[in-house]
């Protein structure tokens, strides 16, 4: 099929965004049946359990048929220390409004199996000073004997002190912090290939905060996804990297467990944007509202251990490959094999065959902390246009929102999500990622 020259906007402003929500909003809802499904896969010679949860039309012709002549599926990823709960409006939306087939998968380790709620008891921090771990597999449980807990205030400015869970070299969970990188990968492809058979459909990622440079990283090994859809969704881990200008100082075996302190450093940088100075007149305020969001968001798993792919810390990163390898008594040459694929997750993949960065479409918001107008245009564009072949990239500058962009404000009840899944949808459905 030839490609069609349909082109997203450049930016919309307040009333265009609540324009679209209202024109989508307005539309009938396709019934849609919403289902989980629990698979097992063997990475590095560890079984590794696998949730995902299914967002499709009941009626199965009422799947939506891209340009392509192919069904449409989304492979959605939540944020950093989120589950699939995070991302439900954003799926409910695009399989009630669009028909499209939406499969959220939540990061190894954060799957609560033991609770149909899938809610995380507690806190984060329990009252005996442990902390809350992630669970691989069902019925294997993370002792506090596994670690020491650390008070990191290394990144202080950023991240304020963070309570580290750092696994000790021998434990069950020392291993899983080397391993958990190739599990990642091969279990984003078995639900690829499990949920969507190339034959039928093709697939769109879109993978929220850290979850984007995870689908980043799957476009070019995974054969039938089409491109990236995106909304404040980080690029691959080196070009995130240069966005931030951070090196991660932590070990590969640290687990960084949250706190409000990771609500309030989006908060206060939100409140500069919108209110500018004036925003530190309100901080007891300010506090309340970074207190009672925490309070509503500690039943998700509120850990996370993905940082060093997010900011392609190649050496921390050689360092888990190589306790990997010690584990597994790799020789020299599968050794440095097993290193170069973890590396290798941080940036596109290059070389003979390789199949290259297929389209990506890309949407800001005007408040986020980190995806800024700015850095997009000194940044991350320019490093696109490095690759070779250099993928068609679009972004779309929206006049309001934050990182968070599902948050209701004045005229747009589910936040920017309908308008930017119409561009999703108009891009799709106009050709947008078809390539000669």
């Amino acid at each position: 099929m030839s490609v069609i020259d349909w082109r997203a906007p450049t930016q919309l402003g307040v009333e265009q965004l609540i324009q679209s929500s209202n024109k989508i909003l307005s539309k009938k809802d396709i019934k849609i049946r919403i289902s989980e499904d629990i698979f097992r896969i063997k990475a590095l010679e560890m079984d590794w359990d696998i949730g995902l949860v299914i967002y499709e039309p009941e009626d199965p012709k009422q799947i939506f048929v891209g340009a392509d002549g192919r069904k449409a599926g989304m492979f959605i990823l939540h944020g950093g220390s989120g589950d699939f709960r995070s991302m439900h409006k954003l799926n409910h939306f695009l399989a009630t409004k669009f028909g499209f087939r939406v499969v959220c998968m939540t990061y190894p380790g954060r799957f609560y199996f033991p609770d149909p709620s899938r809610d995380w008891p507690g806190e984060t921090v329990l009252d005996d000073g442990s902390l809350r771990t992630p669970i691989w597999l069902r019925g294997e449980r993370i002792e506090p004997n596994q670690y020491d807990i650390i008070y990191d205030d290394s990144l202080r400015l950023r991240y304020g002190t963070r309570p580290v869970a750092r696994a000790k070299k021998g434990t069950q969970f020392y291993d899983r912090m080397a391993a958990w990188p190739a599990a990642f990968e091969i279990s984003m492809r078995e639900a690829c290939a499990n949920q969507f058979p190339s034959k039928d459909y093709s697939i769109y990622v879109h993978g929220h905060s850290t979850g984007g440079p995870f689908v980043h990283m799957l476009t070019q090994r995974v054969e039938n996804i089409a491109g990236v859809v995106g909304i404040e969704n980080s690029p691959f881990g080196y070009m995130y990297r240069e966005m931030g200008g951070i090196d991660w100082p932590n070990p590969f075996n640290d687990l960084i467990v949250r706190t409000w302190r990771d609500i309030a450093r989006y908060r206060g940088a939100e409140a500069l944007s919108k209110e500018g100075p004036n925003a530190l007149m309100r901080l007891a305020w300010l506090m309340e509202e970074v207190h009672d969001d925490w309070n509503a968001e500690k039943n998700e798993p509120q850990f996370k251990a993905e940082y060093p792919i997010h900011y392609a810390q190649k050496n921390t990163l050689r360092e888990a490959a190589t306790a990997a390898a010690d584990r597994l008594k790799l020789n020299e040459a599968e050794r440095e094999k097993l290193i170069d694929q973890y590396i290798g997750y941080t940036r596109e993949l290059t070389g003979p065959g390789t199949k290259p960065v297929p389209p990506i479409l890309l949407a800001i918001c005007k408040h986020s902390r980190d995806h800024t107008e700015e850095v997009y245009r000194k940044v991350v564009i320019p490093m696109y246009e490095a690759m070779r072949p250099a993928p068609k990239v679009s972004v779309t500058r929206l006049a309001t929102g934050t990182h968070f962009y599902e948050k209701c404000e004045e005229g747009l009840p589910l936040g920017l999500i309908p308008p930017v899944a119409e561009i999703w949808y108009e891009a799709i459905k106009n050709g947008y990622f078809l390539t000669d």
